[in-house]
């Protein structure tokens, strides 16, 4: 079989994961471009030679994993699901949207069932397997089995579970709760020590493609790159201001004596020119968004005036951390 040229990134097609998705991948200089928006393919004028697929949360794990895509941004919750063997890898796991996390959830008429070991308790007292309603068999399967309880029947289910244990399809369920306002409204709760899984959304990618293809993984280095400075860059703001000092190393010794103007590695200082009598410089520092008021105020009360505030697109670092455990994750396994 002919090995095709393209190189595919799978995004989700509708819902909360699919807007937020194009969102990070606009604010990162990789807006999609798709000028039919009933067809399920588009591309990306930044990174040419890339098709983009639109595609059910679910589906990407699959296609990742076999290869027929080679990214993907889903939830990490499908990823552990459909996807052990390790034929997909995770680029970057925590992409900031996607919020949920796999519980097992039980009526909240149990009232003495508040953990698992209550859990195991029921099942006794019942004398039969735990009837569990899920779409993630395999992951409750498994954390049902290292919690000590395998007596469990395992209904797979697809849709709404809430309504499971109210009409006697099963005893419980495992499903994803983000709110619990949905879980509240059934009458239902999640156990104390039953999340199974913490999710949001990934970007993942095929371990072989990643190995054979240079080409793919220049795009994921390009991905990992300007995703991650997107991420950085979201929470911090570059401040300007004026400050009047005998030298850019005076000025600087009185900033370090701040909590929060130093800087990400210290401040940038340049001579400001100007017909005012006296030593003028220009000071640019980065600081988080929370922290803006007291660096404003840390500034003035350092000689500072003039303050400027924008907003940060990107903050690049020497070698993305994810793209160095990606690299070293591809040679552990051609080491095994």
């Amino acid at each position: 079989m002919t090995q095709r040229q393209e190189i595919r990134l799978a995004l989700p097609s509708k819902g909360r994961l699919a807007e937020e998705s194009l969102e990070l991948l606009s604010n990162a200089g990789m807006e999609i471009y798709k000028p039919n928006p009933r067809q399920y393919q588009a591309s990306i004028p930044m990174l040419p030679g890339v098709t983009v697929l639109f595609q059910r949360a679910g589906d990407i794990a699959l296609s990742v994993h076999d290869g027929t895509v080679d990214f993907g941004i889903t939830g990490w919750d499908v990823v552990a699901e459909k996807s052990a063997n390790g034929e997909v890898l995770p680029l970057y796991r925590e992409l900031g949207f996607g919020h949920c996390s796999l519980n097992v959830i039980v009526p909240e008429n149990w009232a003495d069932t508040r953990g698992m070991s209550d859990l195991i308790k029921k099942q006794k007292q019942l004398n039969r397997p735990l009837r569990v309603a899920t779409m993630f068999p395999n992951l409750t399967e498994r954390f049902f089995k290292a919690q000590g309880l395998e007596e469990i029947h395992l209904i797979s289910a697809e849709g709404t579970l809430e309504i499971a244990p109210t009409i006697g399809y099963s005893d419980l369920i495992v499903d994803l709760v983000s709110s619990g306002t949905t879980l509240q409204a059934n009458r239902l709760r999640p156990l104390d020590d039953g999340e199974i899984v913490a999710s949001q959304a990934c970007l993942i990618a095929n371990r072989a493609a990643l190995k054979s293809r240079p080409e793919v993984l220049a795009v994921a280095r390009q991905l990992i790159e300007f995703i991650v400075a997107c991420l950085r860059a979201k929470d911090n703001l570059a401040v300007f201001a004026n400050m009047r000092g005998e030298s850019p190393q005076a000025i600087a010794a009185r900033m370090y004596t701040q909590d929060v103007i130093g800087g990400l590695q210290g401040p940038t200082i340049s001579p400001v020119v100007n017909s005012q009598a006296g030593d003028w410089y220009a000071v640019h520092i980065v600081v988080r968004k929370d922290q803006l008021a007291k660096a404003i105020a840390e500034l003035r009360s350092t000689g500072g005036s003039g303050v400027v505030v924008t907003p940060v697109t990107y903050i690049f670092e020497e070698e993305p951390q994810a793209y160095t455990e990606m690299l070293a994750a591809l040679q552990m396994q051609n080491a095994e």
